[in-house]
């Protein structure tokens, strides 16, 4: 067993240890009870959703699920040369499947240039000028969205070069307008329906929440209205505020709104879901200042990318209990078999990594999330 499933198991038996111990003198609410001022704890909120939304998240709260990934594909195409460009490396998702491309390819023996776009438009643009005036194999949109670079992109089909997307549209597999090998993502139903079970799960359906979302980037907001479907589902969940605050200006916004929103719902305020955990991480001073405990509630869940930052907090216990991350290592791998599978005349693998939840409990302590056994699947794959 991988040694953060191990922590993992022991960090489980160590909570429960400790619940046992304190029994009912203690007086702050876990994400697996029901906080103070949400609810009749002894009655659900919603019997019927229950049963559904608890399968469903325990499933995905599996740290030892086997390999469901590609186990055969084509043999190495050898000598390759990617370009990967990154929408910006301040976006540690962006980031962390770079250096999973760079390690993959370090594996088969290809060689792989980073460039960043620095986040702009224009900066994309001379990124991806940049990319195909190296005449590479391959290259890699990470993170952006591919009509920003329309004109870019047409000439590398022109010059029959693959590309393969991180998170480049919505929907993962191969798209044809833009025209994309394959785009590597989990899917944004799953993940925003596990968002919002997890919550209805752990408050056994009695829950006020806060949403926030990005309403100027319609993936972001497509999502977070995923969510605020999903959390209707359950008659004893209320929506008591939907808040729209850009990314780019979470930093200045978060903590003013934060404040604002604890004095206005005080306990009924009990958890969150964000299209994003940076928002966790700028909220933290506000709920502080505010009063309230980091391991208490509200109990907050990102449906993000599952950035290191994230887990340290879910592992501190300090006001975020959970995400749904991608596994961003894993990601970079499959872009790389992605890539040989396209080299070698073949379709994409169709493989789309399951949606996992991680809480502190079953983390382990670690930084990120990734499959069990990826590695190994690809290197036998490649026989390398």
């Amino acid at each position: 067993m991988h040694p953060t499933r191990k922590a993992a198991l022991t960090a489980t038996a160590l909570l429960a240890t400790v619940t046992l111990v304190a029994g009912c003198d203690s007086g702050t609410a876990t994400a697996g009870s029901v906080a103070a001022g949400s609810g009749d704890s002894a009655k659900p909120g919603c019997p019927g959703t229950l049963a559904r939304v608890k399968q469903g998240v325990k499933a995905a709260e599996d740290v030892d699920a086997p390999w469901s990934g590609p186990t055969n594909g084509p043999a190495v195409v050898p000598d390759r040369n990617i370009v990967y460009i990154a929408q910006t490396l301040t976006n540690p998702g962006v980031e962390g499947v770079a250096k999973g491309v760079q390690e993959a390819a370090g594996i088969i023996g290809w060689h792989v240039r980073t460039i960043n776009g620095q986040g702009t438009p224009a900066g994309l643009k001379n990124a991806f000028d940049q990319a195909l005036a190296l005449k590479p194999d391959g290259i890699v949109i990470g993170g952006f969205d591919p009509s920003s670079t329309a004109e870019q992109v047409a000439r590398a089909d022109a010059a029959r070069i693959p590309l393969i997307g991180w998170h480049a549209v919505t929907a993962p597999g191969p798209s044809k307008n833009p025209k994309l090998f394959t785009n590597i993502t989990t899917r944004v139903e799953d993940v925003a329906r596990l968002s919002a079970d997890w919550i209805i799960a752990q408050s056994n359906g009695r829950a006020g929440v806060v949403l926030f979302t990005d309403a100027t980037i319609p993936f972001a907001k497509h999502k977070s209205d995923l969510i605020k479907k999903e959390l209707a589902t359950c008659s004893g969940v209320t929506l008591l505020s939907y808040e729209n605050i850009p990314i780019p200006r979470a930093n200045s916004l978060t903590i003013d709104r934060v404040s604002s929103l604890a004095s206005r719902f005080g306990n009924r305020w009990t958890y969150s879901a964000a299209i994003n955990d940076l928002y966790f991480g700028y909220a933290s001073s506000a709920l502080r200042a505010a009063g309230k405990d980091g391991a208490g509630a509200p109990f907050n869940i990102g449906a993000g990318d599952g950035a290191p930052s994230a887990f340290e907090r879910i592992n501190g216990r300090e006001f975020q209990a959970a995400t749904v991350p991608e596994p961003l290592s894993e990601q970079g791998w499959q872009i790389i078999d992605e890539f040989n599978r396209a080299f070698a005349g073949k379709p994409s693998s169709g493989y789309v990594a399951p949606v996992h939840i991680t809480t502190t409990a079953n983390s382990g302590g670690a930084p990120s999330w990734d499959s069990e056994g990826y590695r190994e699947a690809y290197r036998k794959m490649w026989d390398k």
